[in-house]
């Protein structure tokens, strides 16, 4: 009977723990839905943004990725940003895509200009850069040098 019982505490303990993981992954995964108002930002390449991705002003999160879409006349991709309500950019604002580590990971980084008239939701971001890729960098400076001999 004392074996039943310990089994018992030791499978309270563990589904325990696995709730806590499973709490924590919610909270850190930042499930919410996508608050806030949407604008847009055209891209001649996404870079490896995908939805859900965040949205960063100075470092700090300011709202997420919302969708990616092709522009069937252009053929530029638009990138749907929602923004939280209490943060508005400036109508100069530029965009640019820049990598959140060297192992990978990708976030959209707003540069506010100075503009006293600011963005609402559905305008566009056309002052945007495109990401730089290491690995094209890579291939230029090694067959550069190749060259150089």
């Amino acid at each position: 009977m004392q074996r039943n019982t310990l089994e018992i505490i030791m499978g309270a303990i563990v589904l325990l723990a696995a709730a806590g993981f499973v709490s924590l992954a919610y909270e850190a995964a930042d499930l919410k839905g996508a608050n806030g108002y949407e604008i847009v930002a055209e891209f001649g390449s996404t870079g490896g943004l995908s939805a859900g991705d965040d949205v960063r002003i100075s470092g700090i999160k300011v709202g997420r990725i919302i969708r990616q879409e092709l522009d069937p006349i252009t053929y530029a991709a638009r990138i749907v940003i929602a923004l939280d309500p209490a943060i508005t950019v400036p109508a100069d604002t530029s965009a640019r895509i820049t990598a959140a580590s060297l192992l990978g990971g990708n976030y959209l980084e707003l540069m506010p200009g100075a503009d006293e008239t600011m963005m609402v939701a559905g305008d566009v971001i056309y002052d945007t850069r495109d990401p730089v890729s290491l690995t094209d960098l890579l291939g230029k400076a090694v067959f550069s040098a190749g060259d150089a001999q």
